[in-house]
């Protein structure tokens, strides 16, 4: 019989103790039905209670300890049996009031009201301990009946509202565990009115030994199955709301995944949109570059054409007055500059070669004209089986080899400049290399505006460009178009 209300006594403390220990791990992670400061004061009855109970099993069993003092046992029981229910009632009423801070700005008030509940216990103690000599009993019973018995109402009452309000946040598998949790704190709180017997009232009439005589059970073993299923529906509630913790999480992820797809998707889309929009640019701009070389070649450079034809019949007509002659001869070399230089600019603007003849033609017709203007030395090189390109494709690679160009003549320092073309059956490739003095890459990709419009024109035929270079030691830039593109 002892061993049975011994081994009562230890699933009763381990129920709770186990309770405590999974309230703390629970108060340790996100919320989701109560706050992470509502279970700290569970987690704390759970613990102090569980040991509250093995205590009272060694002071039961008192020969395991040998010779310890049983008055201190005794005392030190008191002392969790006070602390844990008081951290019961704590809980409770920050659930049933979750928006008053209990241990926040009023917490001097209740250690305030905390030394006053010990010294009333205490005087109670004092005053039965006089007459009695039996304090520890007396004092166990005035706890009970004090904290106990409202601390477990409480609880019960706190947790099952908790099921309520768990149907309203849609977890409704929340409900049976909590409800059977708060019942179990309703009978638990009902059964600390048994106490041991004692000449006071109500422990004189309703005690331990009547209902041991009344029902054959001790009330420790209503206590230990209350504990059982108090700590099963708190463990199961923790279990469900981390399944569903779980769930929110992963929901969340698979959003933020959606979402950073969706992202995705839109900055595809957008890039697939500007280069297309940069492609009908580019378009329009070459467009308007033919329009105006023709106007000019059909326009201007037949009047001048017309005017030197006239200016020779007029220098016929005149003769050899020699005034009159050299004015024209002034005018005729006029003409013929302002000839050239619309001819250049025609160049500029759309050179015939890129449409007629292709990109190669055109780009050996550029370099002779650099070779001839400014002394620069640019030699050609070429590999593979030469063939005609996409005119969108041909265009932006002369415009880019024509601004490669322009850099290394004004910004290279050089005489000497290298353009490898390379055809393969996957790509075609530009090189356009110089042995100057380079640049600070990162400094000129900030603020260089010909680099930056190299790179559109590369990726709005779906090329790449590729700049390497570092002071002293040239530049080479290099644009790569795939085959797909071509």
């Amino acid at each position: 019989m002892d061993m049975a209300f011994t081994l009562v006594f230890f699933v009763y403390g381990l129920a709770f103790f186990s309770m405590g220990l999974a309230m703390s791990f629970e108060a340790g992670r996100s919320p989701i039905l109560v706050e992470r400061r509502f279970l700290i004061p569970l987690a704390v009855f759970g613990v102090l209670h569980g040991i509250h109970e093995w205590v009272e099993m060694f002071l039961i069993r008192n020969g395991w300890f040998g010779n310890v003092d049983s008055i201190l046992l005794g005392w030190l029981r008191i002392g969790l049996l006070f602390f844990s229910f008081s951290a019961l009632v704590i809980f409770g009423l920050q659930l049933i009031y979750p928006e008053r801070e209990l241990l926040g700005k009023e917490k001097p008030k209740w250690i305030a009201g905390t030394l006053a509940y010990v010294l009333v216990i205490l005087a109670f103690g004092i005053s039965v301990w006089i007459s009695h000599r039996d304090v520890i009993a007396h004092i166990d019973m005035a706890a009970r009946y004090s904290l106990a018995i409202p601390g477990s109402m409480i609880a019960g009452i706190a947790l099952y509202r908790e099921s309520n309000r768990a149907i309203q946040q849609r977890l409704p598998d929340l409900k049976d565990p909590l409800r059977l949790a708060a019942w179990a704190f309703a009978i638990y709180s009902l059964s600390q009115v048994i106490v041991p017997a004692a000449d006071i009232f109500p422990a004189n009439l309703l005690n331990s030994e009547i209902f041991l005589k009344a029902t054959g059970i001790p009330i420790q073993v209503i206590r230990a199955a209350m504990a059982i299923l108090i700590t099963f529906g708190v463990i199961k509630a923790a279990q469900i709301i981390e399944a569903e913790r779980q769930r929110r999480f992963l929901s969340a992820q698979q959003a933020r995944l959606d979402a950073l797809r969706q992202l995705e998707d839109e900055m595809r889309e957008r890039e697939t949109m500007r280069q297309e929009l940069l492609r009908h640019i580019v378009q329009a701009q070459e467009e308007e570059r033919k329009r105006i070389a023709r106007e000019l070649h059909d326009e201007t450079s037949q009047t001048l054409t017309a005017f030197s034809l006239h200016l020779a019949t007029l220098q016929k007509i005149v003769g050899d007055h020699s005034q009159a002659t050299q004015q024209m001869e002034r005018l005729g070399y006029l003409s013929r500059h302002m000839a050239e230089g619309i001819y250049r600019l025609m160049r500029d603007l759309r050179p015939a070669q890129l449409d007629d003849l292709g990109l190669i033609s055109a780009l050996q017709s550029h370099v002779r004209e650099i070779e001839r203007q400014f002394g620069l030395a640019i030699s050609v090189q070429m590999d593979g089986e030469r063939r005609r390109l996409d005119p969108t494709v041909e265009t932006a690679l002369y415009r880019i080899a024509q601004e490669a160009l322009t850099n290394i003549q004004r910004h290279a320092n050089v005489q000497q400049a290298q353009i490898a073309i390379a055809f393969t059956p996957e790509s075609v490739v530009i090189k356009i290399s110089d042995d100057g003095c380079g640049f600070v890459l990162d400094q000129v990709l900030k603020r260089g505006w010909g680099l930056a419009g190299m790179r559109e024109r590369a990726e709005s035929i779906g090329g790449e460009l590729f700049v390497h270079s570092s002071p002293d030691s040239g530049t080479r830039v290099e644009v790569m178009v795939p085959t797909p593109a071509v």
